[in-house]
């Protein structure tokens, strides 16, 4: 008798955990906070045209960001499945550094990241408790670039014009750059759960900036190059279908 119970007592857990094992064909949908914290680098500001000039000693870092991140898991069988992350566009503030530390605030932009991903979870699709490492990549580009009136008249002093006698325009170079991800789920039931990642993505860009008259006539061009390296950090609440 005491043999039929464990038996049946085994049966059961197994029936229970089966119910919430992943598989091929779930899918799993996530939102939580994304932190972006850039691991930043820069080169001097260089003016290129209409002559080449460095400004000396100058740099620039980019602060951390924080958005509402999304994400879409499909699990192709138990332990390989793809993934989609995208977000509202977090956007970042760039502050000069050495000796453009005087202007502060240089401008701001926001970020456009979404990324793709292929990942392995460690453990058994039954189990709760999953690690996951992942590797996929993301295609990166910018809007809203806007430049401070103290960077306009820094770049306005470094080409002998007049106050307030020019505008800045500025443009950052889209790139593909991959990612590098790890991170553990936890499910609480059927259907709901939560999940922690961090990813590594090897990043760079260069703005491309034009200044001109205020009727629009282009009279130079400079360029400043950035690593920017973040790591993101993902904490999600999920769902599972």
């Amino acid at each position: 008798m005491k043999k039929t119970m464990l038996a049946l007592t085994a049966a059961g857990a197994l029936a229970s955990g089966s119910a919430w094992a992943q598989s091929a064909g779930d899918w799993v949908v996530g939102a939580g906070w994304l932190h972006l914290a850039p691991q930043d680098s820069s080169k001097p500001l260089t003016l290129t045209a209409p002559v080449r000039s460095v400004m000396t000693g100058s740099g620039a870092s980019v602060n951390d960001s924080d958005t509402l991140g999304l994400s879409v898991v499909y699990f192709i069988d138990s332990h390989w499945a793809v993934e989609g992350v995208l977000g509202i566009p977090p956007k970042f503030k760039l502050d000069g550094t050495g000796t453009l530390g005087r202007v502060g605030e240089l401008g701001e932009a926001r970020q456009w990241s979404p990324t793709i991903l292929g990942k392995y979870y460690f453990n058994e699709g039954r189990a709760d408790f999953r690690p996951f490492v992942g590797l996929g990549a993301t295609y990166v580009w910018y809007s809203d670039i806007e430049l401070t009136p103290g960077l306009q008249g820094a770049l306005g002093s470094q080409l002998r014009q007049r106050p307030f006698s020019t505008s800045t325009t500025a443009k950052l170079d889209s790139s593909f750059a991959p990612v590098l991800n790890a991170g553990v789920a936890y499910q609480i039931d059927k259907h709901w759960g939560v999940s922690l990642s961090v990813s590594y993505i090897p990043l760079k860009t260069k703005a491309k900036l034009t200044t001109t008259t205020l009727t629009g006539l282009p009279i130079a061009t400079s360029e400043a190059r950035l690593k920017l390296n973040p790591i993101v950090t993902y904490l999600s609440a999920t769902y599972r279908f």
